[in-house]
């Protein structure tokens, strides 16, 4: 019988997953609407844990297993027709 741990999502079968804290600056977005589209497409990234999008800062904050790329990120911001400038 396997033993379970959770502590903040972070921990599965006694392993430990790395986690990162990515901040997106993004252009195009007009609306509260903007934000929340891309806030879902970001969610759908496996191994996204979390996504909050500001309209008025035109940035994201992104945290996520460290095995996810900038470039699937990326990918996630066009898919709901926006751009990712920068990542930090």
């Amino acid at each position: 019988m396997k033993s379970t741990t959770h502590l903040n999502r972070r921990y599965l079968y006694n392993e430990v997953v790395k986690m990162k804290k990515l901040k997106l600056i993004i252009e195009g977005m007009h609306c509260a609407s903007c934000a929340s589209n891309i806030e879902r497409s970001l969610k759908k990234v496996s191994g996204v844990k979390e996504a909050s999008v500001s309209l008025m800062l035109k940035k994201g904050i992104v945290e996520a297993e460290d095995s996810v790329s900038e470039d699937e990120l990326k990918k996630a911001v066009a898919k709901a027709g926006y751009k990712v400038t920068r990542i930090e």
